[in-house]
């Protein structure tokens, strides 16, 4: 019998997410791309020490920033079903945008935004 690694439900990599502003990062994912929040473990100031967000098959996890674990721009890719919409609700959420939806030189569309936080989102759905 083997001893699991890893907690059921989880793939074997997991983005971790430091950023300015954790809550309206959780806010903008479940509101965009309809993340279930798993996890949330506050600071005595209301920071966001830890949260597990789950979105498709994917546990995302976030922090805000603080000293000696600054916030940091990243990039992550998430395939939805409808970019053109998708991308619409992240605009309507308040992210800006990086890049309309476009496709590009492969099969798939895909559009960028960048939230409040700092992250930016490229959304596009598989298409060949």
């Amino acid at each position: 019998m083997s001893v699991a690694y890893k907690p059921d439900g989880y793939t074997t990599v997991s983005p971790y997410l430091v950023v300015d502003g954790a809550a309206g990062t959780i806010d903008f994912l479940r509101r965009v791309l309809d993340a279930v929040e798993l996890t949330r473990i506050p600071a005595p100031d209301g920071a966001i020490l830890h949260a597990e967000m789950r979105i498709g098959d994917t546990v995302v996890m976030l922090a805000d920033g603080k000293p000696g674990w600054p916030a940091m721009a990243a990039h992550v890719h998430v395939y939805v079903p409808d970019v053109d919409a998708t991308y619409r609700r992240a605009l309507d959420a308040g992210a800006a945008s990086v890049q309309a939806p476009v496709q590009k030189g492969d099969p798939d569309e895909r559009g960028g935004v960048r939230d409040a936080g700092g992250t930016t989102w490229c959304v596009g759905p598989k298409t060949a």
